[in-house]
């Protein structure tokens, strides 16, 4: 039989720092679905895109390490973006394993679109751009302590 708890003993959701994290990615998330729409991009396809925008002609598990996914989550996306047209899925001559990924002429066009988007996001989070970059900072350091304890 368990004692009945005193409420300050008790967590509360709304001092959770985990329930903060996911609440603002809900929210950060329901704003670039507004806003990726006019692309015809999921946010998750955007993030594929972004990788691809900085390197192109990345492996599947290049584009995973960079995205923190694995490839039975990525090859399914991957799959749709191929058909969306946004890229290509080649094996690799040097090893029939390994799948690189490129963009396609329409999915490299999108890239100038997508320059629209900080702007946008920036606007929204009513926040400096050193506020917003000292929040990536601490965010940053939150997953690499997180990822460190796996």
């Amino acid at each position: 039989m368990n004692p009945k708890l005193p409420p300050s003993a008790v967590p509360q959701l709304d001092q959770q720092l985990c329930f903060a994290l996911y609440s603002t990615s809900l929210a950060m998330s329901k704003l670039y679905r507004k806003l990726l729409r006019g692309m015809g991009l999921t946010y998750s396809q955007y993030l594929v895109m972004m990788v691809l925008w900085e390197r192109n002609e990345l492996t599947v598990s290049e584009v995973g390490e960079r995205l923190y996914l694995d490839s039975a989550t990525l090859t399914p996306l991957l799959k749709r973006m191929e058909q969306a047209g946004l890229l290509t899925r080649t094996r690799a001559a040097s090893d029939e394993r390994q799948v690189i990924i490129s963009l396609t002429p329409q999915g490299d066009a999108l890239r100038h679109e997508a320059a629209k988007l900080p702007p946008a996001i920036l606007q929204a989070t009513q926040c400096s751009v050193d506020q917003v970059v000292g929040m990536k900072t601490q965010l940053d350091a939150l997953r690499a302590s997180l990822m460190s304890l796996n």
